[in-house]
């Protein structure tokens, strides 16, 4: 399976600077550039607009740099104006439904950080900085490259380096304001991206790179990859002791790890000991616990430095929520300290088929979960399981013990293997 390692170490990220790192990789990139010539035709207020791809210098090394022309009437436009040049071009010009989507949720989310930032409604927002010509460019550019590198028909899998999101402030339409923006700062928030400040006092990661980067399918890891090209780009800054040189690398990685990366996850486990709770009130916080934003909750008997028997209580859930469970055993235990810890985890693409089974002459529905792993061009099976609250239901239902259900239960799956393999 091809992939792409998108390398932001030394650069940050901007719009132009991926832009111009994606346009180094493809096979025809005036193509592309005579396409992006065109945007000015679907925009009011462009006086003048010309983009092109060339080169420059930084730290001794020739990089791509986009040159870009522009002379514009208006200051600021609407969100709904910029929606609606997005769309009339992408529709113009073809792009697949995939790419359209992208598309929308790079703009979309800009449009949500600076509704968020400035507590107004999205349809009421003028984006300023962010209303220019440029960042249909960036947008409508980077859709088009990744497109034509066969991301949005799933045939690449994408990595992200860690993200360095510079220091220092920034100049806005609003004043003076620390690195990262706001816009950035909300775009990024549970974006999956691993960033960190610095390394230098300047803005190396802009809302609108941030975004297009965020609008991905990708996995915070280090690929083994055979590459087949490397692009270097720039942005329009020089940055004194910093290289700015932005990386993409673009090739063949492994089956295997692809299959199993893409379903990397972060997941949050929560624990706390408790030696002076009764287990009426542990019953009562997993009933509670049952009803929230938890994966899994388990109560693990242990014995303390103190010699004394105690719990351990451990709860699982997605990062957004590790605050919210948290304030729960809290206030459930009334315990002193609650730890967590953040891990990756793998979790495999899972349907559910709804059949009956029949048991002394009727029927009863129950559902099926169905996991899997999916490849470029087939799926693997890995379980096929009753769903227990149905082979719980049917029990009370009939009468019968729960491991005679289970057998009555075990006779679908034969056909249901059958039926899915033909289908896989």
């Amino acid at each position: 399976m091809k992939t792409l390692f998108i390398d932001t170490t030394n650069s940050g990220i901007s719009g132009d600077m991926l832009l111009s790192g994606l346009l180094g990789l493809i096979d025809n990139p005036d193509e592309v550039l005579i396409e992006l010539n065109e945007i000015s035709k679907f925009i009011s207020g462009i006086v003048n607009f010309k983009v092109s791809l060339g080169k420059t210098e930084r730290s001794g090394i020739e990089v791509y740099q986009l040159d870009v022309m522009i002379k514009e009437k208006k200051d600021h436009r609407s969100a709904i104006t910029l929606k609606e040049a997005l769309n009339t071009f992408m529709e113009e010009k073809k792009f697949s439904m995939n790419a359209k989507n992208y598309a929308n949720n790079v703009l979309d989310s800009l449009i949500t950080a600076e509704a968020n930032v400035h507590g107004k409604l999205a349809e009421e927002i003028h984006l300023h900085e962010l209303s220019s010509i440029d960042t249909l460019l960036d947008i409508l550019g980077v859709t088009r490259a990744l497109e034509t590198l066969g991301v949005f028909r799933k045939e690449v899998y994408i990595y992200l380096s860690d993200l360095p999101l510079g220091g220092g402030t920034v100049k806005t339409a609003h004043g003076i304001l620390p690195v990262p923006a706001p816009a950035t700062a909300k775009i990024i928030e549970n974006s999956g991206m691993r960033v960190y400040f610095g390394p230098v006092d300047s803005e190396i990661t802009t809302p609108t790179g941030a975004a297009l980067l965020r609008n991905l399918t990708f996995t915070c890891e280090k690929p083994h990859i055979d590459i087949e090209k490397i692009a270097c780009s720039t942005g329009q800054k020089t940055i004194t002791n910093f290289p700015n040189i932005f990386r993409v690398f673009y090739g063949n990685g492994s089956n295997l790890t692809n299959n199993l990366e893409k379903y990397l996850e972060k997941i949050v486990i929560i624990e706390t000991d408790v030696d002076d709770i009764s287990g009426e009130v542990i019953g009562h916080l997993m009933k509670r616990l049952e009803s929230e934003n938890v994966l899994d909750v388990q109560i693990i008997p242990t014995w303390t430095k103190k010699r004394r028997p105690a719990n351990i209580i451990k709860v699982l859930c997605s990062p957004e929520y590790k605050f919210e469970i948290i304030k729960i055993l809290l206030d459930e235990l009334g315990t002193l300290g609650v730890r967590f810890t953040t891990f990756d985890r793998v979790c495999v693409e899972r349907i559910y088929e709804n059949i009956e089974i029949e048991i002394d002459g009727k029927n009863y529905p129950i559902k099926y979960k169905i996991s899997y792993i999916k490849t470029l061009d087939k799926k693997q099976l890995v379980n096929i399981k009753p769903e227990y609250e149905d082979l719980n239901k049917i029990s009370e239902l009939t009468g019968l013990s729960m491991k005679k259900v289970q057998m009555f239960a075990q006779e679908k799956l034969r056909y249901l293997y059958q039926k899915l393999i033909k289908e896989m």
